[in-house]
């Protein structure tokens, strides 16, 4: 069967892919985008709160947006509690919100192509897909998370993970903060109650090595902010995925004539200590559908121009929360643990975690 021989194809169509296959194909190209699953955002493997900032890049979010977080609560070894006032943003329905920036990549043009998983990736751009069907681009963007099969193809994977397990339950008391729980019990990771309106989602990442230790750890957590009378008893959802917490992946690479573009988690943009990666997802998703377009345009630098940009905007952040991360679980070497102290210093809301 002959592939065909669209201009971009994008893999995957969360807020990377959709914001890539949009940018691209407002551009007048021929843009098809794939998603495994039948659904944008569903199903939802994720915390839900994205930062305030966000609106420059997506001023729609309010439409998808379930309550405003005024604050963040950071609760070490149970110990109430440090807070840090105007940490502002969005508890969104990120089901909802996914699907808001898919449509808007049809809307500018692209063919969005649901229930189809990339099987292979040959060394000349040959996507084949579990429909049958195969495509061969110009440029390949590779938007399909932390374990992504573009990234494998091009030798760019996500190699330290964390893996989560999130429950929503009903709220009984309203909240308008972010509860973060740091506790040595949660290697790699914390634990987390996002409100969301009438529900919360309560949940706990930790480094793969502890993921057997998810569920009687989340049922701990559960049963405390139970007793405590914050939240109800009756679990409304479970959901969990991994996080890639590893840093930033080299973007760019060829496969034959194809070039191939890394976004979102797929490059590596999570922020290793707080796990948040949907921000970034969008901004990166969208450089790189604009990546696409002057490198269809024949500029030959313009790929280099990508891999540069997301060095500047997100390297920082990121290598400063890599080396926060490394602190914290040196701890552990040798059969040791991480005092309240090192914890707490290893969270965004410590002045130390911002020192040089």
């Amino acid at each position: 069967m002959n592939a065909e021989a669209p201009d971009v194809v994008v893999v995957g169509l969360g807020p990377a892919g959709s914001r890539a296959a949009a940018a691209a194909a407002r551009a007048g190209y021929g843009v098809i985008a794939i998603e495994r699953r039948t659904e944008a955002g569903c199903p939802v493997q994720c915390a839900e709160f994205v930062p305030a900032m966000i609106e420059r890049d997506v001023p729609e979010v309010r439409a998808v947006a379930k309550q405003k977080i005024a604050r963040m609560l950071t609760f070490t070894e149970a110990r109430c509690c440090d807070t840090t006032p105007n940490f502002r943003g969005w508890m969104i329905d990120r089901a909802a919100f996914d699907r808001m920036l898919a449509d808007e990549a049809v809307s500018a043009g692209a063919e969005c192509r649901y229930g189809t998983s990339v099987i292979a990736i040959d060394s000349d751009g040959t996507v084949h897909m579990s429909d049958g069907r195969s495509l061969r681009p110009r440029v390949l963007i590779g938007c399909d998370g932390p374990h992504s099969r573009v990234g494998a193809a091009i030798g760019q994977t996500n190699r330290a993970l964390v893996d989560t397990r999130q429950v929503t339950v009903p709220l009984i008391v309203p909240h308008d903060a972010t509860d973060i729980f740091l506790s040595a019990d949660y290697r790699g990771g914390y634990g987390w109650l996002f409100p969301k309106g009438a529900v919360a989602n309560i949940g706990i990442g930790v480094a793969m090595h502890d993921r057997q230790q998810l569920k009687p750890m989340l049922a701990k957590l559960f049963s405390r902010l139970s007793i405590l009378r914050r939240i109800g008893t009756r679990p409304l959802g479970l959901t969990g995925g991994a996080i890639p917490v590893g840093g930033r992946l080299r973007s760019i690479a060829r496969l034959g004539t194809t070039q191939v573009l890394l976004a979102g988690d797929a490059a590596g943009l999570t922020n290793p200590v707080t796990g948040a990666g949907i921000a970034s997802a969008v901004q990166s998703g969208t450089l790189a559908g604009l990546a696409a377009v002057d490198i269809l345009g024949r500029s030959s630098d313009a790929h280099r121009d990508y891999e540069e940009e997301l060095g500047d905007i997100f390297d920082s952040a990121l290598n400063r929360a890599l080396r926060r991360r490394s602190q914290v679980l040196e701890r552990y070497d040798h059969g040791g643990r991480p005092d309240a102290r090192a914890l707490a210093d290893g969270w965004i809301s410590s002045p130390s975690y911002w020192a040089a």
